[in-house]
């Protein structure tokens, strides 16, 4: 099944689930800024327990692989765990959303964007920026996600929170990247 099958059907699972989502990651950034190719889809999710096993049986072997047990260790240590579509090698990446106020704070600002003929919960520009941002930094600076924000930031920049932006910069300790980013732009 090809990257937009497999989101789409994720997506519908999850919202038959009542499980509330947000498309972050390269997916997100593409969407917002310069498309690029990217083997996983990045999803963060506020699933609970209750679900996991109906979350396993949407998803079955042999077409699948996702491990109940590995769900619910991710829900307890709030974590990721992910999901292979074992036919066309496609990933989804899982992340739980956590109580941290960064995470909390662009869960609640995701938006519903339009993708492959569907809506779907995408983080906001600004909150793709930063994690992009936050994401490099934390790779020891990886050109890939630094680029992705850079894009992102200079298609987007008449409609972006630059307050918001400034506000969470200093907090995810991402000022230098950030100044770097800001010097190199070159808004559209």
């Amino acid at each position: 099944m090809s990257q937009q099958e497999l989101l789409t059907r994720v997506v519908e699972e999850l919202e038959k689930l009542d499980v509330e989502y947000m498309l972050t990651g390269s997916l997100a950034s593409s969407l917002q800024g310069e498309p690029r190719a990217t083997h996983d889809i990045d999803l963060v999710v506020e699933l609970r327990v209750t679900v996991v096993q109906r979350l396993v049986e949407a998803f079955p072997p042999p077409d699948f692989y996702v491990s109940g047990d590995r769900i619910r260790q991710a829900i307890r240590r709030k974590t990721m765990f992910n999901l292979i579509d074992l036919n066309s090698g496609g990933k989804v990446d899982f992340w739980l959303l956590t109580e941290d106020p960064f995470d909390r704070s662009r869960f609640a600002r995701r938006r519903s964007e339009r993708l492959f003929d569907k809506q779907f919960q995408v983080s906001s520009p600004e909150d793709t920026i930063l994690m992009k941002l936050r994401w490099a930094r934390e790779s020891g600076g990886s050109e890939k996600q630094f680029g992705d924000a850079m894009r992102v930031f200079e298609v987007q920049y008449g409609a972006l929170d630059h307050d918001y932006l400034e506000f969470w910069v200093e907090r995810l300790e991402v000022q230098q990247l950030w100044g770097r980013l800001k010097r190199e732009a070159k808004p559209l």
